[in-house]
C-alpha cells in the first residue's frame, strides 16, 4: 500500500442537536482518487471543512503527513498540502488567466509592483503542470467552466498541493470536459498528488474512483476497492433501499385533437433555428444535447425572457405571442431553471413565502394586504403534497437540502396551475434518493394532464422518465427518440456525434 498523507480518526461533529458526524474515519493514500459520495445532509461536506480547517471536530485525530492535529486551522491545511476547490472556483472574474494563477504566489512573496514576465513565466509552468493550452490574458470571466475550472486545479498545484479535493466537480461541464477533466486527475495521480473527488453522478464515480467511501446520516457505511462497486451497490448504501428503475410506468398520453403546445419553425437568430415540435396532455417530453446546442434558450424563449426572431406558438389550438414572461404565465406556462439557488429561490426567505411567491396577487386581499390565513393554509398543503421535508414553513428556504429546495420551486411553478411545465435540469445537484423521488413526482404531475418539457443531459434521467426525446445540435432538433425503443448507449453516441 502506498503513504497515506492523511487519515481523519473517530470524527464526531455535532450542530445543536443534531449529529452531523458520528464516529467516522477516513484515510486517503499518495497518488488516490478517492470518492466520497452520499446523499444530501450525509456529512460530505462537514467532513472536507474538517479536514480543510473551517470546522473543528468535537472529538477525533487528525493525522497529515504524519503531524497530528486536535484542531487544524485552514492555513495549517494549507501548509500541510490541502487544496479544496468549491463550486464557484474563487477566482477573480476580471483578472486575467495568468494574473489568477500567479496571485497567490506573489501575494505570499508579498511583491509591491508587477513583474509581468515573472507573473507570465509563472503561469505558463502552471499549464505546464497539468499539460494544458489557456490563452494568459484571457479574462477569467469570458472563459466557460471547464477552463475555470482548470485554473483553480493549476492554483493549488501551484501551491504544492498533496490533496485536491474537488467538490462536485462535474456539475456544469459537458461529456468532453468531463473526459479532460478525468485525464487531468489522472496525471495528478501519475505525480502523486491525492485526490478527493465529491460527486452525486454515480456513474462517474464507477469511472474514475481508485476506492469509494459512502455516507448515510453522518455514518461511514462503506469504504472499500472501487473495483466491484457498481452503481446498484452504491444507491443501497447511500438509501438503505434498493431503487428500482425497471418498474417505472410512465403516465398514458392523453389522446387528444389538439397538442397542448405546438410550436412551428421557431428561430432566434444565432441561437437556434427552424424548432418545430408537439407536446400533449400528460406527455414528458425530453429535450437534450450539448451546452451551446441552443436547448435552454429554447426554454427561455417559450417562457418569455427571450424572444424569437421567427415562428409560431400555439396552446391548445390557439396562437399566442410570448414577448415576456408575464405573457407565457397567462398562457399557463411554467419554467423552472436550472439554477435554483440563483434563479430559483428567494434564498434567505422562509420556506412558505417562497411557496406562494407566483401566486401572491390571488392571496392579496383589500388595500394591497397579504391574507395571511389563506397564504399559510396554502403553504401547509404545498409541503404536504410534495412531502417538502422540514420543521417549520419558516424557517429559511436555504437551510433545506437540494431535494427539498427543488420541491419548494416545483411547488411554487405547480401553485400557478400551469398547463405546460418547463423543466431545466430538475435534478441538478441532487442526491440519488431524492432524485428518484423527483423522478416520481415528475411523473406524478404529469398523470394530472400537464405537459411537461424536461431539459436534461442526464441519459439515465431522460430514458425513465420521458415519453419521447429531441436531441439539439448547433441549434436544431437533428432527431427524435421514443423511450420503448433506446438505451442509454444508443443516446450518448447520438448526443456526441460529431456534427
Amino acid at each position: 500500500m502506498t503513504e497515506e498523507v492523511l487519515r481523519a480518526e473517530r470524527i464526531y461533529k455535532r450542530f445543536g442537536g443534531v449529529i452531523a458526524l458520528d464516529d467516522v474515519s477516513l484515510s486517503i493514500h499518495k497518488g488516490e482518487i478517492c470518492c466520497l459520495v452520499g446523499e444530501n445532509g450525509s456529512g460530505k461536506s462537514t467532513l472536507i471543512k474538517i479536514i480543510s480547517g473551517v470546522y473543528t471536530p468535537d472529538e477525533g485525530d487528525i493525522y497529515i503527513n504524519g503531524h497530528h492535529y486536535k484542531k487544524l486551522t485552514p492555513i495549517e491545511a494549507i501548509r500541510e498540502g490541502i487544496q479544496v476547490i468549491y463550486q464557484d472556483f474563487s477566482l477573480f472574474p476580471n483578472l486575467t488567466v495568468a494574473e489568477n494563477i500567479a496571485v497567490n504566489e506573489q501575494l505570499a512573496a508579498g511583491k509591491k509592483l508587477v513583474n509581468w514576465k515573472e507573473i507570465f513565466s509563472i503561469a505558463e509552468e502552471g499549464l505546464r503542470k497539468v499539460n494544458v493550452s489557456l490563452p494568459l490574458d484571457a479574462i477569467v470571466g469570458t472563459l466557460t467552466t471547464a477552463d475555470r475550472q482548470l485554473i483553480a486545479i493549476i492554483k493549488a498545484i501551484l501551491a504544492e498541493a498533496r490533496i485536491i479535493i474537488m467538490d462536485e466537480p462535474t456539475t456544469a461541464l459537458t461529456r468532453k470536459e468531463i473526459d479532460a477533466l478525468f485525464r487531468v486527475i489522472h496525471d495528478l495521480k501519475s505525480q502523486g498528488i491525492s485526490t478527493l473527488f465529491v460527486s452525486h453522478k454515480l456513474n462517474e464515480v464507477v469511472e474514475i474512483a481508485d476506492r469509494t467511501v459512502i455516507f448515510r446520516n453522518g455514518k461511514k457505511v462503506m469504504d472499500q476497492d472501487a473495483k466491484g462497486v457498481d452503481i446498484k451497490t452504491m444507491e443501497y448504501y447511500m438509501t438503505g433501499r434498493e431503487i428500482d428503475s425497471t418498474q417505472i410506468v410512465l403516465p398514458e398520453i392523453e389522446e387528444a385533437e389538439t397538442p397542448l403546445l405546438k410550436v412551428e419553425h421557431l428561430t432566434l437568430k444565432g441561437v437556434f433555428s427552424d424548432i418545430s415540435f408537439e407536446l400533449m396532455p400528460k406527455e414528458i417530453l425530453g429535450i437534450t444535447g450539448l451546452l451551446g446546442s441552443g436547448r435552454t434558450e429554447l426554454a427561455l424563449s417559450l417562457f418569455g425572457e427571450l424572444l424569437i426572431d421567427e415562428g409560431k406558438i400555439f396552446v391548445e389550438g390557439k396562437e399566442v405571442k410570448i414577448k415576456r414572461i408575464g405573457d407565457a404565465l397567462k398562457h399557463g406556462i411554467a419554467y423552472v431553471p436550472d439554477d435554483r439557488v440563483n434563479q430559483g429561490l428567494f434564498l434567505p426567505q422562509s420556506i412558505g413565502d417562497n411557496l406562494v411567491a407566483t401566486i401572491i396577487d390571488r392571496l392579496t386581499a383589500a388595500f394591497g394586504f397579504v391574507n395571511r390565513r389563506q397564504s399559510g393554509i396554502t403553504q401547509t398543503q404545498w409541503i404536504n403534497q410534495l412531502e417538502i421535508k422540514t420543521p417549520s414553513k419558516d424557517l429559511a428556504v436555504e437551510s433545506l437540502s437540494g431535494g427539498n429546495q427543488q420541491r419548494v420551486v416545483l411547488a411554487k411553478w405547480l401553485a400557478s396551475q400551469p398547463k405546460i411545465l418547463i423543466l431545466n435540469g430538475p435534478t441538478v445537484g441532487v442526491d440519488v434518493g431524492s432524485k428518484a423521488e423527483i423522478h416520481q413526482l415528475i411523473r406524478e404531475i404529469a398523470s394530472q394532464g400537464i405537459g411537461v418539457l424536461l431539459i436534461s443531459d442526464d441519459l439515465p434521467e431522460l430514458i425513465q422518465t420521458c415519453h419521447r426525446i429531441l436531441l439539439m445540435r448547433n441549434g436544431r432538433i437533428v432527431e427524435e427518440f421514443q423511450r420503448t425503443d433506446l438505451s442509454e448507449e444508443k443516446l450518448n453516441k447520438a448526443l456526441i456525434a460529431e456534427t
